[in-house]
């Protein structure tokens, strides 16, 4: 399934990212910690939507790989 691989490496780049800017909050004070928290809220919420997608897209293509091979009407 292609759409878990993708998922996979979208997930993988926010967290490096995410990585970065905490260890950069931590020891630099890059921005305001109201700031940050509304970072890291939204990359949080980001990581949690794309895995829920791709858990759908992945069901959908079984579906319809299921349909073409008569497993299911």
């Amino acid at each position: 399934m292609k759409i878990m691989k993708v998922a996979g490496v979208l997930t993988a780049t926010i967290l490096a990212i995410f990585t970065i800017l905490l260890i950069g909050q931590l020891w630099g004070d890059w921005f305001e910690w109201g700031t940050f928290i509304k970072i890291t809220i939204t990359l949080g919420v980001t990581v949690i939507a794309i895995g829920v997608i791709a858990l759908i897209w992945r069901e959908l293509e079984k579906e319809q790989i299921y349909k073409k091979e008569d497993f299911i009407d």
